[in-house]
């Protein structure tokens, strides 16, 4: 609701405050689950690597035994081959740390608008909280493009942690209202 005037000065550093929650919030939440798919593509990476690489020294090693384990060291290489195929094809590896860096961006993003919002707001002239504002969303609107969209289960397992205090800092426990 504006004013006859149009908003006054504390209406706007409220809606500023307000903003500065909700893309904090955003940063949280999207870190989280990058993080999250961070774990499961480090999990598809070992659980296709491992048995490649393990497979594919077995099915050598068998190979140069004897000529009878010619048949089962081929059947050995085809799979360590298939799994090695597989992975090269998802690229697990790379969006790991794909997916390691947005998380690590998001972090940044929800730190800055904390800082933001608890320690330059209440000083900071209006036009400057609009600034900086204006800065971290488009931070954040890039690394949205940049981003994997996580999938249902990497959501999930963010909101657990999220609801779980793996967000929460001892510091915040101390001064936060009762009430809460």
């Amino acid at each position: 609701m504006t004013e006859p005037d149009g908003p006054t000065e504390a209406t706007r550093r409220s809606a500023i405050e307000t903003e500065l929650k909700r893309l904090e919030e955003s940063a949280k939440y999207s870190g989280q689950m990058q993080f999250e798919l961070t774990k499961q593509w480090r999990g598809v990476n070992l659980g296709l690597g491992l048995p490649a690489s393990v497979l594919a020294g077995i099915s050598g090693a068998a190979a140069l035994v004897s000529t009878a384990g010619r048949v089962p060291a081929g059947i050995l290489a085809l799979v360590a081959s298939g799994c090695g195929a597989i992975l090269t094809t998802i690229n697990a590896s790379h969006r790991m740390n794909q997916a390691a860096a947005a998380g690590n961006a998001y972090l940044e993003i929800q730190t800055a608008a904390r800082q933001a919002r608890e320690i330059d707001l209440p000083y900071s002239s209006i036009d400057e909280a609009r600034q900086a504002l204006a800065e971290l969303t488009a931070r954040r609107d890039e690394q949205n493009k940049t981003a994997e969209p996580p999938n249902k289960r990497a959501y999930r397992r963010a909101q657990r942690n999220i609801d779980g205090g793996g967000q929460t800092y001892a510091v915040d426990e101390t001064t936060m209202p009762t009430g809460r």
